[in-house]
């Protein structure tokens, strides 16, 4: 499909994960966000929603948790007994002020000594992968790329360095395969199962033996003077897994194939090292690997002029509110110094991604690496994008990565 299908954009159902895969609906976003920011869309025997494009109307939903709700669910098209079953359980399907109990008791593993840990692996996984990534020649981005989130979450949780690969392998297909909806394939849930399992048996292990992890920190947590109980601990571990691998995997993809697509900022990067933070920023914005959070009318309202009412679906969709052009210049630009860049890949108010700033650190330490030791970046195979309307990210980006000359005739180290 090419854009001048899509020429009215009055009949074009954005939630087709279709239109998220084939990139064609930059057009619909700016039309919608100055014609008509909020949309009430009827989809054939699917649920109606409301549609978010405005970033103004996009941070009013989403630090309004009185108001849009997260417990019903953070995904158009969703379970709903699924959701509703996570629902008070789970960190990102629940609302203040149980939302912060939880949050503090994940928040408490990130101590300093942690931290540091942390980035000491980011930087032996990046070295490794760029390592294979030169002795290959060419790659598939995907899978490379899928090492680093997968290594620090695994760090980050508890998860043994020689279970590492098992969860390498099982996270790959427990987020990367999708059906002709976007949902997961039977692959996909089998492998989610997996880590599930996996993740009950490390629970037992911490409860005998503690450790300096979030495993641990869950297990001695309480909320309202009781302990977490194992499902809730696991729906956590679930949620932390999903966000921690899909938003740095998909930025760090969707990065270097905006700076192969851009070689002025691509040298900008190369010769500036001081550039790095605001492009991590930009890179950020550019790629908004979640492409709609969804909440849920708690009760009977209004948004730039339209009456919400209670129990209506509310979607906010991240590459239109990350395009806004009131809130940023030439937004459609991809541009490495952009300042302010008021972006809201990782979220806004009380449900701001617990993450982010780890997933920052990753993008960083990774594209500094890559300013510093290689020399192009090439895209000489497919890139294919996931279909899905929930994920902005891809299925397989071939590239090739040459290596920088070093100046001692060694490698880079």
């Amino acid at each position: 499909m090419t854009a001048p299908e899509l020429a009215d954009p009055t009949t074009v159902d954005v939630a087709d994960p279709v239109l998220h895969r084939d990139g064609v609906l930059d057009p619909v976003w700016r039309w919608m966000r100055h014609n008509d920011p909020v949309r009430w869309t009827v989809r054939p025997n699917r649920d109606a929603y409301w549609s978010v494009t405005a970033h103004a109307d996009a941070v009013r939903v989403l630090r309004d948790s009185r108001t849009f709700s997260s417990e019903r669910g953070i995904r158009l098209g969703g379970d709903p007994l699924a959701a509703a079953a996570a629902s008070r359980k789970m960190l990102i399907v629940t609302d203040p002020p149980r939302h912060g109990d939880i949050r503090r008791i994940i928040g408490s593993a990130f101590t300093a000594r942690t931290v540091q840990r942390l980035e000491q692996n980011m930087r032996a996984t990046v070295t490794a992968c760029l390592d294979e990534a030169f002795e290959r020649g060419t790659c598939d981005l995907v899978r490379i790329a899928a090492r680093l989130p997968v290594s620090v979450i695994c760090d980050l949780l508890g998860v043994p360095r020689e279970d590492w690969d098992f969860m390498l392998d099982r996270t790959t297909v427990a987020f990367g395969a999708v059906d002709e909806h976007g949902g997961p394939t039977a692959a996909a849930a089998e492998a989610h199962t997996d880590i599930l399992l996996y993740y009950l048996e490390l629970v037992k292990q911490r409860r005998r033996d503690p450790r300096e992890d979030v495993v641990t920190a869950l297990v001695r947590g309480e909320v309202d003077g009781r302990p977490l109980t194992d499902e809730e601990i696991l729906l956590n571990c679930d949620g932390l897994i999903s966000g921690g691998n899909e938003t740095t995997r998909h930025a760090s993809v969707g990065g270097l194939l905006a700076l192969a697509a851009h070689p002025d900022q691509w040298r900008t990067l190369r010769d500036d090292p001081t550039v790095l933070p605001t492009a991590v920023e930009e890179i950020l914005r550019w790629t908004t690997p979640g492409a709609h959070t969804l909440r849920t009318a708690a009760r009977d309202t209004e948004l730039a002029g339209r009456r919400i009412g209670a129990g209506q679906p509310v979607v906010v969709w991240g590459r239109s509110v990350n395009r806004d052009e009131t809130v940023f210049d030439a937004p459609d630009v991809f541009r490495l110094d952009r300042r302010p860049n008021r972006h809201l890949t990782f979220g806004h108010g009380a449900h701001y991604c617990l993450g982010g700033a780890l997933a920052t650190s990753e993008l960083r330490v990774l594209f500094g690496e890559v300013a510093r030791r290689v020399a192009t970046i090439e895209v000489p195979g497919p890139v294919s994008r996931v279909r899905s309307n929930h994920i902005a990210g891809f299925e397989e980006a071939v590239v090739a990565l040459r290596p920088a000359p070093t100046t001692d005739g060694g490698r880079h180290g």
